[in-house]
C-alpha cells in the first residue's frame, strides 16, 4: 500500500472546488434548517439550478462568467419563491417530502431530452470555462508545496471557492446576529409564539429559503467551476451528503457546517483511497475493490444515523438549541 499517495490525495481534499461546494451548500442548509427550522431534503436542486445555470449562460448565451453565476444564483432564488409559496405552510416530513420531490423534477428536467440542445440532456454539459479562466490573473506556472500543490488554473479555482464562502459565511454570521436572525430562532423554536408578536412568520421562512438556496447555487456552482454539469450529481444521495456535514458540524451554527464539509471530504477521500488499497493487498479478501470504493457510503450512512441518534448539535452546536422533536 502506497499511504503517502494517499495521505497526498486525503491532504489535498481540504482545498478542493468539492469541499468548498459542499461547505457553501451546508452553510445554505444551516440557514434553512438550523435557524429557520425548515427540514429541506431538496438541497441538491439549487445546487443544479446554479451550476446549469451558469453553465447555460456562458454556453448558450456567450455571457461572461461573472454575470452568468449572478444569473445560476437568481434563477436559484427564483426557484425558492416558487417553491416556497406551496410548501412553506407544511410541517415536518410533508415539507421535507415536498422539497426531495421538487428537486428531483429540477433533475429530471435537465435530464430530459426535450431540452437537450440547451441542457445536454444526461450527457450534461461542458466546455463553459474560456470565460473564466481567461479572467484568472495568476501568471502560468505551478506553484504550492506538497499535496496542494496546482496550476494557475487549480488555484484560480480554489481562490474564487475561499472568497465565495468567506463572503457567505460573513453574510450568514451577521444577520444571524442581527433582529432578523434572533427572529428566525424563534421561528425554529415556536413559531406561534412569534406569529403571536406580530410578527409575518411566512414571509420571515421565505427569506430563509431564498437566502439559503442562494448559498446552496454558489456551492453547486463552485462544485461544477473545474469540471463538468452532469444531472447524475444531483441525486438524492447529493442531498443526504450535504445533511451529514451540516448535523457533523453543527446545524445551528455559522462555522459548523463549514467544518462539517471539511471532515467529511476528508473522510471520504480518505476511505475511497484506503479501501481499494486493502482490497488489493488482500486485507479485506471478502469484496472486491468495487465493493469497497462502495462500502464508504454506507458508512456515510450508518455515520448520519448515527450523529442524529447521539450528537444531534453536531462539534461546534449547543445541544440546547437544537432538537429534533418539534
Amino acid at each position: 500500500m502506497n499511504w503517502s499517495q494517499i495521505f497526498d490525495n486525503t491532504l489535498s481534499s481540504i482545498l478542493s472546488p468539492a469541499t468548498l461546494g459542499y461547505a457553501l451548500a451546508a452553510l445554505g442548509l444551516a440557514v434553512h434548517f438550523g435557524y429557520a427550522g425548515l427540514i429541506n431534503m431538496g438541497i441538491a436542486g439549487f445546487m443544479a439550478l446554479g451550476a446549469y445555470g451558469y453553465a447555460i449562460s456562458v454556453l448558450t448565451f456567450g455571457l461572461p462568467w461573472w454575470l452568468a453565476a449572478l444569473i445560476g444564483l437568481a434563477a436559484a432564488a427564483v426557484f425558492a419563491l416558487v417553491l416556497g409559496v406551496p410548501t412553506l405552510r407544511l410541517r415536518g416530513d410533508y415539507l421535507a417530502i415536498a422539497t426531495i420531490a421538487a428537486a428531483e423534477v429540477v433533475r429530471l428536467l435537465f435530464l430530459t431530452t426535450a431540452f437537450e440542445d440547451v441542457t445536454g440532456s444526461a450527457d450534461g454539459l461542458s466546455g463553459y470555462h474560456g470565460s473564466f479562466r481567461e479572467s484568472n490573473p495568476i501568471p502560468a506556472g505551478t506553484y504550492g508545496f506538497g499535496p496542494w500543490t496546482y496550476n494557475e488554473t487549480g488555484w484560480w479555482v480554489r481562490i474564487m471557492g475561499l472568497l465565495t464562502l468567506g463572503f457567505a459565511a460573513l453574510v450568514v454570521w451577521m444577520l444571524t446576529r442581527s433582529p432578523w436572525g434572533r427572529v428566525m430562532k424563534g421561528i425554529r423554536e415556536d413559531e406561534e409564539a412569534i406569529r403571536a408578536l406580530g410578527k409575518n412568520v411566512f414571509s420571515y421562512k421565505m427569506q430563509s429559503l431564498v437566502l439559503g438556496g442562494v448559498l446552496a447555487a454558489a456551492g453547486g456552482i463552485v462544485y461544477a467551476l473545474p469540471s463538468a454539469v452532469n444531472p447524475g450529481v444531483y441525486v438524492t444521495s447529493l442531498t443526504f451528503f450535504v445533511w451529514t456535514a451540516l448535523l457533523l458540524g453543527g446545524a445551528a451554527t455559522v462555522f459548523g457546517p463549514l467544518l462539517g464539509s471539511l471532515i467529511f471530504w476528508v473522510i471520504q477521500t480518505f476511505l475511497s483511497n484506503v479501501l481499494p488499497a486493502l482490497v488489493d493487498a488482500g486485507l479485506l479478501p471478502f469484496m472486491s475493490s468495487v465493493q469497497a470504493g462502495t462500502l464508504r457510503f454506507i458508512l456515510v450512512g450508518v455515520a448520519l444515523m448515527l450523529l442524529v441518534v447521539f450528537m444531534p448539535q453536531g462539534i461546534l452546536g449547543n445541544k440546547k438549541e437544537l432538537t429534533f422533536v418539534r
